[in-house]
């Protein structure tokens, strides 16, 4: 009986691999130029990890949570989310104490039972970043701006920024209390999740997609007219710093984040392309969380996006390398020297293929037109005994005789050499 995989834990197959990688590539060129460094931390981390960063009352530690004891007695979970790691991480070893600011960026698998939907599954992926050490909202707006930047590298532009702030400690409580008076009076007309989230976490109910949740909560009592005024200036001044960078946003005074340790200024980049499940990458300020966790009172602020959906956006665009050159033969000697040749090639840097069971001459081409190679060399035996070989320019169709050295054929291949004044030659 054939074993399938695990529900929501889905196989990336090479084709698909190959934008994972041009959008892994693209995060890493872009935020480096920020001076982000990489970061890798275990995808395994103590229970009480999460439920001190995230919130016992999250849906996530309630809920979605991949948890379990594991042979020594201890809670140990799946991470669900990257930032609670990564915190982990820098008060761990210490990172402040090299550099006061850590400019931090990951990338890796999350895991959340949930039910797998479109571009969200059990085990998903997120790239992320985190700025510890600045309270400047300057950093803010940088933030947002490198992550606008990825996203017009990529050449998706549909993505529009959505910004909110969410308060502090000292504004919050008042605006969290207002806003369970309100609610109080339309339990009835919320959905069962945000009725039991009434008391341990009202705001999410701004954010529900349900109809009746939205239709109760539009004359809800909005955050920004709650802010004490060192929020409200935090948020003019990313504001503005937006503005300065050149960077397009839009207040959306409706968006919350599902995790406690949210501060200050909050962030969603939104698409309509992808239907219900609109954001693509959001994140905020965590301004009491490294303290929480044990690590000095530092400020940080920082986001992740969902690389399954980013790939989604990306459609059916073709990221497949194309090899420089494919080898087709005819006879076993000539079969060996291509072997020969192909082995060499490649130790000069050179991306060749070759059909190794030695079909036709014409099944041969055939495959290398598959594989879209750039060049095809043609070996026989009459081309072997003379120590030459066919190369043939797949593209204009052009062909000439080189000589089979190595690295008089991997400079033939280079841009700019020999290879693309064939026609000329002919002519």
């Amino acid at each position: 009986m054939a074993i399938n995989g695990i529900k929501g834990f889905n196989d990336i197959l090479p084709g698909e691999v190959r934008k994972w990688r041009h959008v892994e590539e693209t995060a890493r060129r872009v935020f480096e130029i920020y001076g982000f460094c990489e970061i890798r931390v275990p995808v395994l981390e103590k229970t009480e990890l999460f439920a001190r960063s995230i919130g016992d009352a999250t849906d996530i530690v309630e809920k979605e949570m991949y948890s379990f004891t594991d042979k020594g007695g201890n809670g140990v979970t799946l991470r669900p989310e990257g930032t609670a790691g990564v915190i982990r991480s820098f008060i761990e070893h210490k990172l402040h104490v090299a550099d006061p600011v850590a400019k931090l960026y990951y990338l890796g698998p999350m895991f959340r039972y949930e039910r797998p939907q479109k571009g969200r599954y059990r085990q998903f992926h997120q790239i992320g970043v985190e700025v510890a050490g600045v309270s400047d909202p300057k950093i803010d707006a940088q933030v947002l701006t490198m992550l606008c930047h990825f996203f017009a590298e990529l050449g998706l532009t549909e993505p529009h920024l959505q910004i909110n702030s969410l308060g502090c400690h000292e504004c919050r409580p008042g605006y969290r209390e207002k806003l369970q008076k309100f609610l109080h009076d339309r339990l009835d007309a919320l959905c069962d999740d945000c009725r039991r989230r009434y008391v341990t976490n009202p705001l999410r109910a701004l954010d529900c997609k349900a109809a009746g949740c939205r239709e109760a909560t539009a004359s809800a009592p909005s955050v920004l007219d709650h802010l004490c005024p060192g929020c409200d200036e935090h948020f003019s001044r990313t504001r503005a710093g937006l503005e300065a960078a050149g960077t397009p946003y839009e207040i959306n005074p409706r968006m919350v984040r599902g995790l406690d340790y949210y501060t200050r200024t909050t962030f969603e980049l939104v698409t309509g392309l992808l239907g219900a499940q609109s954001a693509v990458a959001a994140g905020g300020r965590y301004d009491r969380l490294i303290e929480e966790l044990g690590g000095p009172s530092l400020p940080g602020i920082g986001f992740a996006m969902g690389v399954e959906r980013v790939v989604l956006l990306l459609g059916d665009t073709d990221f497949g390398v194309r090899p420089d050159l494919f080898i087709a033969f005819h006879g076993d000697a000539a079969g060996n020297e291509a072997f020969r040749l192909m082995c060499r090639l490649q130790r000069l840097g050179v991306s060749v293929e070759m059909d190794y069971e030695g079909k036709s001459l014409k099944s041969q081409m055939r495959r290398a037109d598959k594989f879209g190679a750039r060049h095809t060399l043609i070996l026989g035996e009459d081309e072997l005994a003379r120590g030459m070989a066919v190369i043939k320019e797949m593209d204009s169709g052009v062909q000439r005789e080189v000589a089979l050295d190595p690295e008089n054929i991997n400079m033939l291949l280079a841009p700019g050499s020999g290879a693309g004044d064939m026609r000329k030659e002919q002519q």
